[in-house]
């Protein structure tokens, strides 16, 4: 074995929205021994609340506060915390859009941004956040995605969710349907093809597959039912298998994705956040009629093109079962293997 395979990487976990299930997730997935035989993780979070939330779960976990990672144990049992938010004395109500929760999120983000920034930790990991919550602290952005960009100055970037073998990755996410189609430009096709060639080779694949979806129902249909397969889009897979990339389409999206779960892609590029997102969740997320709630959420939310290791969970804070102990780390503990993966 290699000094690369036995190396345990050192990754900034955050809490997440203080009122949803985030602090719980990451207090069950602190609580298991497995997490320390992989990685040397560290939670930047909100004492108060992290402390009422292992009471409540009735966990045998202890905090450590620390201001530096060099600080921190890294063994089962103790939850190394780079605290934050601590202006915040009370620990915020669960279920409730507020500014204090989005502020105290917003906060245990960046402090892991800046980790990863000044080489202090060699990649992060993140929980699920408000972003109304966000917006209301003051902080303006529409997501995780656009914080990480804009603390590191990234221009090119994209979104790439993973679940088992499926892959995709998005040319547009957070603006309206109808932005989207105005966003869905040759340049910006081409860079995100490029970025998926690349992410794909950072988890191992050599030459990846990758499948284009169509914009418009059909993939236009030869032009009748919209021009931007013929104008946009192909052009932008041309270019890409001039450099060499394995790439096909534009495939019709309620074909490209079936087959791609069946194996013909390693990886898929869908022009708009829904076209990705839905095969992506049917895959991944198990709803639980009975009980009225999610019974199983997988998944993981990776942001490429970044100076830095991001990887997430890709559910949001559900607010819906927050603080009742029903929530799954299935998610999460996925979003630290993936960011193991990239250290890697």
């Amino acid at each position: 074995m290699s000094n690369k395979d036995t190396y345990k990487p050192l990754l900034a976990i955050t809490m997440g929205d203080p009122a949803g299930i985030g602090p719980e997730i990451a207090a069950m997935t602190f609580a298991g021994e497995e997490l320390y035989l992989k990685c040397r993780p560290v939670l930047t979070g909100h004492r108060p609340t992290m402390e009422d939330t292992i009471r409540k779960l009735n966990l045998s976990l202890q905090i450590n506060s620390i201001e530096d990672p060099s600080e921190a144990r890294f063994v089962p049992g103790t939850l190394d915390l780079i605290e934050v938010g601590t202006e915040y004395k009370e620990v915020p109500k669960k279920a409730v859009v507020k500014a204090e929760s989005g502020d105290i999120a917003f906060q245990a983000v960046k402090k892991a941004i800046d980790l990863a920034m000044y080489k202090k930790v060699d990649g992060t990991v993140t929980g699920p956040i408000h972003k109304e919550s966000i917006n209301l602290a003051g902080h303006h952005f529409s997501g995780h995605t656009e914080i990480y960009a804009h603390y590191t100055n990234t221009k090119a970037y994209a979104m790439l969710l993973a679940h088992g073998n499926f892959r995709v990755i998005h040319v547009t996410t957070h603006v309206s349907l109808r932005q989207a189609c105005d966003l869905v430009k040759k340049p910006r096709i081409l860079e995100t093809i490029r970025l998926m060639n690349e992410g794909l080779k950072q988890m191992g694949i050599a030459q990846p597959r990758l499948g284009v979806a169509g914009l418009n129902p059909h993939s236009g249909d030869g032009g009748l039912f919209g021009m931007e397969e013929i104008e946009e889009i192909v052009p932008a897979i041309n270019e890409a298998k001039a450099d060499g990339i394995l790439v096909e389409g534009p495939v019709p999206p309620d074909t490209l994705f079936a087959i791609a779960y069946g194996g013909r892609y390693d990886g898929c590029v869908a022009m708009y956040h829904d076209q990705g997102h839905i095969p992506f969740k049917f895959m991944g997320f198990n709803w639980d009629e009975e009980t009225k709630t999610m019974k199983n959420v997988e998944g993981v939310n990776i942001t490429l093109g970044l100076p830095i290791i991001r990887t997430s969970v890709d559910h949001g804070t559900a607010f819906e079962i927050a603080g009742t102990g029903k929530a799954s780390p299935g998610a999460l503990k996925q979003a630290i293997d993936y960011a193991i993966k990239f250290v890697r």
